[in-house]
């Protein structure tokens, strides 16, 4: 009797009911998450043809695209030779390398944010921006070419996170808060180097030159420089996308990872460095830009949900498409062009405000 009145009550089961209501849920946010996607890819290209025609020199998108097949395919020439040239030389390059960039820095954002638990995590968490931000700096003092500043700039960058790494593996205390830090005080530490560099420069040559460098920019890409990033942007992007539900394991913590056959550690430093591979590129190519690692994330959260296997490409589609609309308005809205990376702070800050009042689950 004693037995009978101590045994706990079996749990009933879940109504099939219910059971098929959820399973129905699951289906309409799968359903409405991919359309998501596929509207943002839509969105891309409709951007990318919008931007082909926006100039003072207008190319149509037939032209455009009848440009791109006669390099395989001879074709009858409708265009000037003009075009061709803008085309090759200033456009499309810049088009191209603003949909890698944005779309490298919103998934390193993303990254950062779920492997950090962090949701102020963006691509310079860990101190890659203001290592290349030195590395240039040195570079121009010293006199170098603009493809040895990049070079400089992304050399630094990867010693950056290589320096972080090496003084969290010493320090004791909590794995993740330990390499935040560290990336925290090395980061001032070469922010310090930085204006060190600034005032010993040469003020009317190679002051603004740095000051114009960290405020980013494409006005200077071309064809190659775009052949030269997509190698480590590609790698470091298809990581990510290959490790996405790993991500999701991540922010359960590392003890439900162990569980579940993980090795949150190294997943932790695969990823990490699949980031800050694709960061120290984007920032090598056109200077600081912030920002869009932050909000981009956070606007597709609230769209499709916290999943990775989601969240990863949306932020990558809508991060190209953004600072594409970016460069537009950089390249457009005066007659002298504003640095990319004051537009991306003048977006950026107001309207992330306006999130965080917005939705206090952010």
């Amino acid at each position: 009797m004693a037995d009978d009145t101590l045994a706990a009550p079996a749990p009933a089961p879940a109504p099939a009911s219910a059971r098929s209501r959820g399973l129905e849920v699951a289906r309409k946010n799968d359903r409405s998450a991919r359309l998501f996607i596929l509207g943002l890819a839509i969105l891309m290209v409709v951007l990318v043809c919008v931007s082909l025609m926006l100039g003072r020199y207008p190319i149509e998108p037939v032209d455009a695209f009848k440009m791109l097949i006669n390099k395989i395919i001879p074709l009858e020439q409708t265009w000037g030779a003009q075009a061709e040239v803008l085309f090759f030389n200033v456009r499309f390059p810049r088009i191209l390398m603003a949909l890698m960039v944005g779309a490298c820095l919103a998934a390193a954002g993303a990254a950062f944010q779920g492997t950090f638990q962090n949701p102020l995590a963006s691509p310079d968490i860990l101190g890659a921006s203001q290592g290349a931000a030195l590395g240039a700096a040195i570079a121009i003092l010293a006199g170098a070419s603009a493809h040895v500043i990049s070079a400089t700039a992304f050399v630094f960058s990867m010693s950056t996170i290589v320096l972080v790494f090496l003084i969290s593996s010493r320090a004791k205390g909590n794995r993740i808060m330990v390499t935040v830090l560290a990336g925290v005080m090395v980061s001032s530490l070469f922010s310090s180097g930085v204006s060190f560099t600034k005032l010993v420069a040469d003020p009317t040559d190679q002051l603004p030159a740095i000051t114009y460098w960290l405020m980013g920019s494409l006005t200077s890409v071309r064809l190659h420089d775009v052949a030269i990033a997509a190698l480590p942007m590609a790698l470091g992007c298809a990581t990510l996308l290959l490790m996405r539900w790993r991500i999701n394991v991540l922010t359960m913590g590392d003890d439900e990872a162990a569980t579940m056959g993980v090795n949150a550690r190294l997943i932790r430093v695969i990823v990490t460095l699949a980031a800050t591979l694709i960061t120290a590129t984007s920032v090598a190519v056109t200077g600081m830009i912030g920002w869009v690692g932050l909000v981009i994330p956070h606007l597709c959260r609230m769209a499709i949900g916290c999943d990775y296997r989601k969240l990863m490409p949306a932020s990558m589609l809508m991060g190209a498409s953004f600072l594409l609309v970016v460069d537009n308005v950089s390249r457009l809205a005066t007659t002298s062009e504003i640095p990319i990376g004051i537009l991306t702070a003048f977006i950026g800050a107001p309207f992330f405000l306006y999130l965080i009042m917005r939705n206090k689950k952010l």
